[in-house]
């Protein structure tokens, strides 16, 4: 179940709205003011936050601000009475959705939904950028390897992509020829040292402090053969 907080001081509008989220089987911490509001994410994790603006004590705009210092992905709904352009851009440059009173609950629903879904979403691609292979963490979004002592690597596209290649053909023998179809495709094929240096950074990356082809071995006459132990999420 999604948990919602919902920071709106007007009781009325405050109980339809929480209404609604409850029949679309969301989870919702109410909060009345500002105060409690900074409190309360703290003591919670939430999938989305539906934040007014005039709030009393401290204004929504703060509260916005006070949470991205904390948590930067979480995403923030604000509902104001301010209909302004620079109010408008205030709201955006800090939140990811601002909708003006009044409004039609199904139009909020529908935001909500949108919101969440797209956060799970980039959570879920953010999940598939990132692997553990043989020690290190991978980001394929980065291009960036750090290794079991905290040392950042940073990799180029094609280096990426052949290792990209590696691991979809883990414990199989890749020629040479795959190799250059799959990684350079049909551009101007390099020198086969170019291979081979690749090879000999995955080697430095991968394999530092471990016996020189423990992971990336290679096959004479054919390729090379990439055999992890580890390769998780």
């Amino acid at each position: 179940m999604k948990r919602v907080m919902l920071v709106e001081d007007e009781e009325n509008l405050h109980l339809a709205i929480k209404l609604n989220l409850e029949l679309e089987n969301y989870n919702v911490t109410s909060v009345y003011n500002g105060k409690n509001a900074i409190s309360k994410f703290r003591l919670g994790r939430f999938d989305l936050i539906i934040l007014d603006v005039m709030l009393p004590e401290i204004n929504g705009f703060d509260i916005c601000e006070s949470i991205r210092l904390e948590n930067s992905k979480v995403p923030i709904l604000f509902l104001t009475a301010k209909s302004s352009n620079e109010d408008k851009l205030t709201g955006l440059r800090i939140a990811d959705d601002y909708l003006t009173k009044p409004f039609n609950l199904k139009e909020l629903m529908l935001r909500v939904q949108n919101l969440i879904s797209r956060t799970q979403n980039e959570e879920e691609s953010d999940k598939k950028n990132k692997l553990f292979i043989a020690g290190c963490n991978v980001d394929f979004k980065s291009f960036v390897i750090q290794n079991s002592e905290g040392d950042d690597f940073t990799f180029t596209h094609k280096q990426i992509k052949l290792l990209k290649l590696f691991i979809e053909k883990k414990d199989q023998v890749i020629s040479r020829q795959e190799i250059l179809e799959k990684v350079w495709g049909y551009d101007v094929y390099p020198s086969s040292r170019t291979i081979d240096n690749f090879i000999l950074l995955f080697r430095k990356v991968f394999e530092k402090n471990l016996p020189s082809s423990t992971y990336f071995k290679s096959v004479r006459g054919v390729g090379y053969k990439f055999t992890p132990q580890q390769i998780s999420q």
